[in-house]
């Protein structure tokens, strides 16, 4: 199928787990392009040889400056942008009571601040073209927390208030512009990989499905909501979590 036909992505975090996934899915689904933001250029290289029409870009989400020469070399190049996936994040885990402020701070930074900073720089573009889809990532820690994750809790549950907000926001003059967010439960990634087996068993345990989610399954409910096929749904948050709350 081509469900995001000729359209212009943007995922943010894209060159690897998740991010990697929602690029993959985005570019076997037609879109015209799909430009893909890291930090690392070497990974970005890589996801650009594997999958068809990808570019990658070196963006740093924190970086106003840096967004603002990306999203006017996008637009210069393709004239509008269709989708914006807010997919970057970091984790910096620790108990209130020996979480650092520069820990607090750079979680912020990147997973609320970012999503602010792209989104802020990209919809106005989504809205003089009449057309765009913003899916961001939450989490299942930002609806319900989660022990050692204060500072990444906080910022996934501003994520969903930020969705709610924008959707009542961008449509005002009739702009035809959706916002969504998906919450992941507890994925299969690089990250969750380094977890020592006895925490992954336990995490596994509490979840209905009885096993971890897989990046696909989190690229395939970004898909639906950035596509057309969503064309009625905004300020939702999708959790895909196998269960883990009911």
């Amino acid at each position: 199928m081509d469900r995001v036909k000729d359209k212009v992505c943007v995922v943010t975090g894209g060159a690897r787990g998740i991010g990697e996934s929602i690029v993959s899915k985005l570019s076997a689904e037609g879109a015209k392009a799909v430009i893909a933001i890291d930090m690392n250029r070497e990974n970005l290289n890589e996801v650009e040889k594997k999958y068809r029409n990808v570019e990658g870009y070196v963006v740093n989400v924190t970086k106003r400056e840096e967004i603002e020469k990306f999203v006017g070399e996008i637009k210069e190049k393709y004239g509008r942008i269709d989708i914006l996936v807010n997919n970057a994040g970091i984790t910096r885990d620790a108990l209130i009571q020996k979480m650092t402020e520069e820990d607090w701070d750079m979680v912020i930074d990147v997973n609320l601040k970012g999503v602010f900073n792209m989104t802020q720089a990209i919809a106005p573009v989504m809205m003089e073209n009449n057309y765009g889809s913003i899916v961001s990532i939450a989490s299942i820690v930002g609806e319900v927390g989660n022990i050692g994750q204060t500072n990444y809790a906080a910022t996934k549950g501003g994520v969903i208030a930020m969705t709610k907000t924008w959707a009542k926001e961008f449509p005002r003059k009739g702009a035809n512009v959706r916002v969504n967010a998906v919450a992941p439960g507890f994925i299969l990634t690089p990250m969750t990989e380094k977890m020592p087996e006895k925490v992954l068993n336990s995490i596994v345990e509490k979840v209905t499905l009885k096993r971890m989610g897989k990046p696909e399954e989190i690229a395939n409910a970004v898909l639906f909501l950035a596509s057309d096929e969503a064309s009625y749904i905004t300020g939702h948050t999708l959790s895909v979590n196998g269960g883990t709350i009911l």
